[in-house]
């Protein structure tokens, strides 16, 4: 497979999905009323799309089989957690949008898995295509947009004085009828057409970003989810430039720009931000963003920039080198502690 696909495929379906299902299993249950899962309803996921991914980089290392059983391995995991989270929901009295709208992201990362099953066994590779597209604008950036519209209001009003929190369902609705819309255009190669979703999606990102904005003197653990947040709209700015270029010259410009943009700027920076927050909470820990997290944070900010230069340069593949070795640098040390807060009791003596 070429590698550019591939490692699309693995960020999307099998890295970030590791985040997205543990959060979803945790909150699911609290934003429904319903007591905690259990672990057996939930370690099959994790140990599947972990050993998935394991043998999905194996075969790009040469292990041929890999390939499929990677694949098998995340297609059963992720079957799997969409059962468990599918029971959450058919046992709540009342309709929880929030959750509704994760678990419509999920099924269309199912579509997504399908189609590159069928690209792996002999497909034709716009299959391919179709599932990395439907990667991004069916089932990650749902997720991430509907977790920042239910949460991150939420935390600001909790934080900040005087902060009214604002987050109208009407917003989610326009938010995912967009997205849909652009993943239409793009699977159709329409692409003459695709400033028709860019373009309110800035406008509506850009908005967001301002409306929700908590001021001066917010901590830190608030500060970093917005600044995080304001990545979307630059996003689609990058987005909609070379939508409209193609418009009036019929070429593509910014080359991955806008899709870096989007998965190290926003992704990157919501990952590190919202995976702080829940360990620090979870093991009874103060809530504040500590040291290691900030360098992390400021670090992957810095990524997102050398990655997004690369598409500028004339040695695209050593700002690449560079950007990657950022990565490690960004996350080695974060991960780290994050392992040793796993593995060893809450610090507040309860259970976990």
């Amino acid at each position: 497979m070429y590698a550019g696909w591939l490692h699309a495929f693995v960020m999307q379906y099998q890295v970030l999905p590791c985040f997205m299902f543990g959060f979803l299993f945790t909150v699911f249950p609290r934003w429904t009323g319903q007591p905690d899962l259990r672990t057996w309803r939930y370690a099959g996921t994790g140990v599947g799309l972990v050993a998935g991914q394991a043998c999905t980089l194996a075969a790009a290392l040469g292990w041929q089989p890999g390939l499929a059983l990677g694949l098998l391995l995340t297609a059963m995991a992720w079957i799997a957690g969409m059962a468990t989270l599918g029971a959450v929901l058919m046992r709540e009295t009342a309709k929880t949008w929030h959750a509704r709208s994760c678990f419509l992201a999920l099924a269309f990362g199912l579509a997504g898995l399908i189609c590159q099953a069928l690209f792996v066994t002999g497909g034709a590779p716009l299959w391919s295509f179709a599932s990395i597209k439907l990667g991004t604008f069916g089932l990650l950036l749902p997720i991430y947009f509907t977790v920042a519209h239910r949460m991150f209001p939420f935390f600001a009003g909790n934080a900040v004085p005087g902060y009214k929190p604002w987050r109208p369902m009407w917003v989610l609705a326009c938010a995912w009828f967009l997205l849909i819309l652009h993943l239409a255009i793009e699977l159709a190669h329409g692409y003459l057409w695709l400033w028709l979703a860019d373009l309110p999606l800035l406008l509506l990102t850009a908005a967001l970003v301002w409306r929700w904005w908590p001021g001066r003197g917010s901590a830190r653990l608030v500060l970093v989810l917005f600044i995080g947040m304001a990545w979307l709209p630059v996003a689609f700015a990058l987005y909609f430039a070379q939508s409209a270029t193609y418009v009036v010259s019929g070429t593509f410009v910014l080359g991955r720009a806008p899709a870096h943009a989007l998965f190290i700027g926003f992704f990157g920076s919501v990952l590190v931000a919202m995976v702080t927050r829940v360990s620090q909470g979870h093991s009874g820990r103060p809530l504040q963003f500590p040291a290691i997290a900030m360098f992390a944070f400021a670090a992957i900010q810095l990524v997102a920039l050398t990655r997004i230069a690369a598409e500028f340069s004339h040695d695209m593949m050593l700002w690449q080198f560079a950007a990657a070795l950022g990565w490690l640098v960004a996350l080695g040390p974060w991960a780290l502690r994050l392992a040793s807060i796993t593995v060893t009791a809450r610090v507040d003596g309860k259970a976990g």
